[in-house]
């Protein structure tokens, strides 16, 4: 399947903007990606291994959508790597499921993109903060596409800052559509049309 499988991890996708934004979106393109959302689908946090495994095989590409938690990933996402990505299967000396397959990850997080620097807030980088998945994804010779990130998640409750908030959605969303491509077959083109008419 030339299909891109999109595992979304958020433990509460009902008061994330971001999130919820991007999923509504990404449902404009129902033939290019798969969305599936651990937390709805494991609310007890109980993975079914094998299913998980099947669809992975199924599926051309994996995203790994989340937001930064405690500077890594959401609780659920990280028992799903470290129960799914299981020896004899990603590693191994029969485990090659992931070989060649493109991973990447789109990252949302609450401040902005100078925090995560030398000089910032935070001292380090996304990617340094996110150098674990990277070699994970080496380690089982996924074909590592880097991640896509969308800094400055918090919401002002003043009107004017809610529409910069839209208009920064909507150009967030284009972006990582864009960052998207990569993941898809050569023939394959998306359009933000589709989108513009879904909101």
């Amino acid at each position: 399947m030339h299909k891109t499988l999109i595992i979304i991890a958020h433990p509460d996708i009902e008061n994330s903007i971001i999130n919820q934004t991007w999923i509504k979106a990404l449902q404009s393109y129902p033939e290019q990606f798969t969305l599936h959302h651990i937390d709805k689908i494991y609310p007890h946090g109980k993975i079914d291994i094998v299913a998980e495994q099947r669809l992975i095989e199924e599926h051309h590409s994996i995203i790994l959508q989340f937001p930064i938690y405690w500077f890594n990933c959401p609780p659920l996402l990280k028992s799903w790597l470290d129960q799914v990505l299981s020896y004899g299967w990603a590693y191994g000396s029969q485990g090659k499921k992931l070989f060649n397959k493109k991973v990447g990850l789109a990252v949302s997080t609450g401040i902005c993109e100078e925090d995560y620097s030398k000089e910032g807030r935070y001292l380090y980088s996304l990617a340094e903060i996110l150098r674990p998945f990277e070699i994970t994804f080496s380690y089982v010779h996924a074909d590592y596409q880097s991640f896509f990130a969308f800094y400055g998640t918090e919401i002002s409750p003043d009107i004017a800052q809610q529409k910069l908030n839209t208009i920064k959605l909507e150009k967030g969303f284009q972006e990582y559509l864009a960052y998207l491509q990569k993941f898809l077959p050569a023939e394959t083109h998306l359009s933000v049309d589709e989108y513009i008419k879904s909101i």
